[in-house]
């Protein structure tokens, strides 16, 4: 049971000083291995900006570009897929075998599309739900996979109620969600292993511009899944890894408000450009992880958003709000009022190496009319 807050406890900022002691299991040692045997794999760039690290008064900057994954334009085909791939291994060795499965899933249109994709590339059959407000162009993309698509009269929350109704009873249906709740936490927890392998990637390109690992990650976060993901692959290794930051817009920033008040909670959302984080409560499953592992939270605004999308694309960096918030999100916290203090908590100085998340590209961004929730990171 989670409280609900209609407001953002301030400040806009949490640090936990121990959170680089904290450990815990790696991800399946697989999952890379995985992505990397399927069409058209190729890691995605990992761009150096000297002039951000210029800016941030840091030793190197890297934008970790996300704008086209598996021919999708955001990083969520590395979840889908390998979920689903879990997911029919799991029932070709069972009695469950047998003709195609139907992969159900709630959307406002990346996740949706990724599982469409994987159905299509594996013959079997997708059927999505998307809320109101969805772009029509995001409903096209996922129906040209060839998904079934039905539109909600509803939010977010009542599209993955409804997707959840459509499986219950169908032995051939199977809910492929990237979120979890009680109950409901295997798949979500395979679609959190799969964005591990975008962690495995950055570790390979850093080695080979001499990079080393790096000393701050920031991560944009909805419910949280990306964030657990980026927990799990830095602390299980030896202490001492990247210090972990999450970023959220400050009309949802409901992990933040979990980690100020030591306890998941639910914050009344508003509208914001930011639209694949407008998530007011943590995910179940990552809650743990980012209660532990996260070193700290901030908040930033749309503009701040805004300007960093227009920044990172004056640099070649093709970015949409929700990717951009992991640079308004390291400004606001090396920068201004504070940065000092901010600085120390995360033991950022003057050579420190910096990774920036971009988890979408700008074709990724236009998915919705109005905002209620949102696919989430």
């Amino acid at each position: 049971m989670t409280e609900t807050l209609t407001s953002l406890p301030a400040p806009a900022w949490f640090a936990h000083p121990g959170a680089r002691t904290w450990t815990c299991p790696p991800a399946p040692a697989d999952v890379h291995g995985f992505h990397a045997s399927l069409p058209g794999y190729a890691p995605t760039p990992l761009t150096e900006l000297p002039s951000l690290a210029v800016e941030l008064k840091v030793g190197r900057v890297f934008v970790k570009d996300e704008s086209c994954r598996l021919g999708l334009p955001a990083f969520k085909a590395l979840g889908a897929s390998w979920a689903v791939h879990r997911t029919l291994a799991e029932r070709a060795g069972s009695q469950e075998a047998g003709g195609p499965v139907t992969l159900v899933t709630a959307t406002d249109g990346n996740h949706g599309r990724a599982v469409a994709r994987m159905a299509r590339l594996l013959g079997q059959r997708a059927h999505v739900f998307v809320p109101e407000g969805v772009h029509p162009a995001a409903t096209a993309a996922i129906a040209a996979e060839e998904a079934q698509v039905t539109e909600v009269a509803g939010n977010y929350d009542e599209a993955v109620r409804q997707a959840a109704d459509a499986v219950a009873g169908t032995p051939a249906a199977v809910l492929i969600q990237d979120t979890a709740w009680p109950g409901y936490e295997r798949i979500p927890g395979w679609i959190v292993e799969g964005y591990t392998t975008l962690f495995a990637e950055i570790d390979t390109q850093l080695a080979a511009v001499g990079a080393g690992l790096p000393d701050l990650v920031a991560v944009p976060v909805g419910v949280g899944s990306l964030a657990q993901a980026a927990v799990t692959h830095y602390r299980s290794r030896p202490a001492g890894a990247a210090a972990l930051l999450s970023v959220e817009p400050d009309s949802a920033a409901g992990v933040l408000a979990s980690l100020t008040r030591q306890a998941p909670v639910t914050v009344t959302t508003g509208v914001t450009t930011m639209s694949g984080l407008n998530c007011g409560t943590p995910s179940t499953l990552a809650w743990p992880y980012l209660r532990d592992g996260l070193d700290a939270a901030i908040a930033v605004t749309d503009a701040d958003s805004a300007r960093a999308a227009d920044d990172l694309a004056a640099l070649g960096v093709p970015s949409g709000p929700c990717g951009a918030a992991s640079l308004a999100g390291v400004r606001a916290a090396l920068t201004g009022d504070g940065a000092a203090a901010r600085r120390t908590a995360l033991a950022v100085g003057p050579a420190s190496t910096l990774v920036l998340l971009s988890t979408e590209g700008t074709a990724a961004n236009p998915h919705r009319l109005e905002d209620s929730s949102a696919d989430q990171e």
